[in-house]
């Protein structure tokens, strides 16, 4: 007998396990196809999500969809859930979820004060059957604070991540990313570089270039270098100036292993950089990446859809308190997200489920150029992340990342983004920003140069 079914017509739609059902009731999407466990029709695809609206939230808690016995996130799910905040959603199903997260009735506190009893599946369960606009506004009641130089994610903000990424690692080629960014009013997420040269001495070298550029300037910021946390682990012991530790990671035991992590190794890199004790107004000392295809990359998704892969993801990330968490939306190519109407669904699933979870969820609005998407899809995917609330966006020259090859979204976007949705930077950043003359007190950017880079602007000439 199959565990869940719906008739459409004369037709039954039967669905042999809750995973399969998960993976049926998800919008289309490439990666799915490509793993052979997407719905064969949009027929079936909807009888799906009709029989999982009538699933109870609490089956969750009672079926795996990886052993608890064989996968630590399964394990990290299931030992940390938190039964009071479970408790006043513990009666709905799936789609009387939906109904209460849309309820106006149900707040920011609300919302706040629940997301430790809700576990990635129930997040990624209930974003399958709801609309880009129901995905909207629930994220924008979420709100996830979090601090380590400058305060991000408060309301009415939206803080990008300043991206000066250089094919060569040059320490002048950065230097002017760098410039360009901070005189646009980028980077009160953080200045993080990926690296091109990913060695531990490289490393160190980068790491001592960003943070003299902000002592220099007293930017109430924090920087990173986006290396294997085994770098970065090592870069503290040789007395590196580490702010946030970076991984990406994944929401298997198996993807996370294929990315050479666990999560001790996680841990072990959370406390080094607590012990150096650099964060001013917080603690939040670490940052992940993430991004819907990695699993099956990987061939570590158990049979899962991609976007409920990702969703576990969350519960990694959530478990070491970090600054920052954002989905590399459309990085990984068209095999798994393959146009732009896809990668808009995948983003906004990404923070919606996300900041369901309790994480301070960012987003890289970005496609490969071998996707069939365009910079109109992302001005899109970005207005919509804007309205419901996304924490950070990445802030990259001209938009287009010479050094990973990819498109992402601009100094400007991010301009375009505050101005027409009225947010501003951190806010510790934008009071920065104002000091140095960069903007003016109603944070529009000042037509003069601002007199502290003046000196800076002159030696990058020569």
């Amino acid at each position: 007998m199959p565990r869940f079914s719906h008739t459409i017509d004369s037709h039954t739609y039967a669905f042999a396990s809750l995973k399969e059902l998960l993976a049926k009731a998800t919008p289309l999407r490439s990666g799915d196809v490509l793993a052979g466990v997407a719905a064969a029709s949009a027929r079936e695809r909807v009888a799906a999500q009709l029989a999982l609206a009538d699933v109870p939230l609490s089956l969750f808690l009672k079926e795996a969809l990886v052993p608890y016995e064989e996968d630590e996130v399964t394990r990290l799910i299931i030992d940390s859930h938190a039964r009071a905040a479970f408790a006043p959603i513990s009666h709905l199903c799936v789609g009387d979820f939906r109904d209460w997260l849309l309820d106006d009735a149900t707040d920011t506190q609300t919302l706040s004060q629940v997301a430790a009893g809700i576990t990635p599946e129930m997040a990624a369960a209930v974003s399958k059957i709801m609309r880009l606009q129901d995905l909207v506004l629930v994220a924008r009641k979420c709100r996830v604070v979090t601090a380590f130089r400058n305060t991000l994610g408060l309301e009415s903000r939206l803080s990008t991540r300043l991206q000066p990424n250089h094919p060569t690692d040059d320490a002048t080629g950065i230097a002017a990313s760098m410039l360009d960014g901070l005189l646009l009013g980028s980077g009160d997420a953080v200045i993080g570089i990926n690296p091109a040269t990913d060695n531990v001495a490289q490393v160190v070298s980068l790491l001592h270039l960003l943070n003299a550029v902000i002592e220099q300037y007293e930017i109430p910021t924090q920087s990173c270098v986006l290396t294997h946390i085994t770098n970065t682990i090592e870069a503290i012991r040789r007395g590196a100036p580490v702010d946030l530790v970076f991984q990406s990671v994944a929401g298997t035991q198996a993807a996370n292993r294929s990315f050479g992590i666990d999560l001790s190794l996680l841990a072990e890199g959370r406390a080094a950089a607590l012990s150096l004790g650099r964060g001013t107004v917080g603690n939040n000392v670490m940052y992940f990446e993430t991004g819907q295809g990695s699993a099956l990359s990987a061939g570590a998704h158990h049979g899962m859809d991609q976007q409920t892969c990702e969703a576990r993801a969350y519960a990694v990330a959530r478990a070491y308190q970090p600054l920052l968490v954002n989905s590399v939306v459309g990085f990984i190519g068209p095999e798994y997200l393959y146009d732009g109407k896809q990668i808009m669904r995948a983003g906004l699933e990404d923070h919606f489920c996300a900041k369901l979870l309790g994480l301070p969820m960012g987003c890289d609005v970005c496609y490969t150029n071998h996707a069939e998407a365009d910079q109109d899809d992302m001005d899109a995917l970005l207005t919509m992340l804007g309205v419901a609330g996304c924490n950070f966006i990445m802030g990259v020259p001209g938009a287009d990342d010479i050094m990973l090859g990819y498109q992402s979204t601009s100094f400007h976007d991010a301009l375009y983004a505050r101005r027409v949705l009225g947010l501003r930077p951190a806010p510790e950043f934008a009071a920065w920003l104002a000091r140095m003359r960069i903007t003016d007190t109603q944070g529009r950017l000042s037509e003069a140069l601002a007199p502290a880079f003046q000196a800076a602007l002159l030696r990058l000439d020569d």
